[in-house]
């Protein structure tokens, strides 16, 4: 049997979505309570691996068991062999033709930052941090040359195992609500770092330090050293994946800031 789950979680006191033998993951916090629940050694395959300090409200995975349970039972056995800060939200029986990573037909993130000349304290791992005034029309204008299908070179960091740089990224968008700017940005699939690299770029731009052409053009010279710094993991949160609505997996599951381009 194969079952989809949804899971959230708080990414400050992990290493990373993906199971370590040094340090603490989510994957292995799931992996040992789901095991418990199933009385066998299970093994969860996500739709996007998280970076150290990196959060989720709808991260999707899936695993293979022969045992029997309801949705209910697992969700209550599985969250109740969880730390605080992961929980899962939802469990859904599918068909073997399921995949969370292969079969995601986007994912969504959202950047979130403090704009204030003083630091956060109350959810300070939740938030990017700026202390200067940002422009966040400049900032908007600037990520549209991103949307469609491009090589992302520019904004992908050494170590990145992807056999190239070519995504499709179907809408960005920077808005922001008092003190809070937001950056969502939604693709097929993302390169290492490709998010807090575009956002760290998109600063620059905001504060005036570069201008909108300058973006565009950093972005088509496709040369990461000509890019803005890497901007801080805290701030960064997996939002949610998109799948053939044929698996009917929970509403949650669905989350994204843009309805996909046709």
């Amino acid at each position: 049997m194969r079952y989809a789950l949804g899971i959230e979680y708080d990414g400050a006191g992990f290493f990373g979505w993906q199971r370590q033998s040094h340090a603490p993951s989510v994957q292995q916090c799931v992996e040992d309570a789901l095991g418990t629940v199933a009385n066998h050694p299970v093994t969860i395959i996500c739709a996007g691996r998280t970076d150290t300090g990196v959060h989720a409200r709808g991260q999707v995975a899936h695993f293979d068991t022969p045992s029997e349970r309801s949705e209910r039972q697992w969700v209550l056995g599985i969250n109740s062999n969880l730390p605080r800060t992961v929980r899962v939200l939802w469990i859904h029986a599918v068909d073997d033709s399921f995949h969370a990573r292969f079969g995601a037909h986007s994912r969504s993130y959202r950047y979130s930052i403090m704009n204030r000349w003083v630091r956060p304290a109350i959810g300070v791992s939740y938030y990017g941090w700026c202390r200067d005034p940002l422009d966040t029309k400049l900032m908007h204008e600037a990520a549209q040359c991103l949307v469609g299908k491009h090589d992302f070179s520019a904004f992908r960091s050494a170590g990145c195992s992807a056999q190239h740089a070519i995504r499709e990224i179907t809408a960005i968008s920077v808005t922001r609500q008092q003190d809070i700017v937001t950056v969502d940005i939604s693709a097929n699939a993302f390169l290492y770092h490709m998010v807090r690299n575009i956002v760290g770029s998109l600063l620059t731009v905001g504060l005036g330090e570069q201008s909108v052409e300058w973006f565009s053009s950093v972005f088509k010279g496709r040369d990461r050293n000509l890019a803005g710094v890497k901007a801080d993991a805290e701030g960064l949160c997996f939002m949610g994946v998109r799948y053939d609505p044929k698996y009917k997996l929970p509403e949650i599951a669905q989350s994204f800031p843009f309805a996909p381009q046709a």
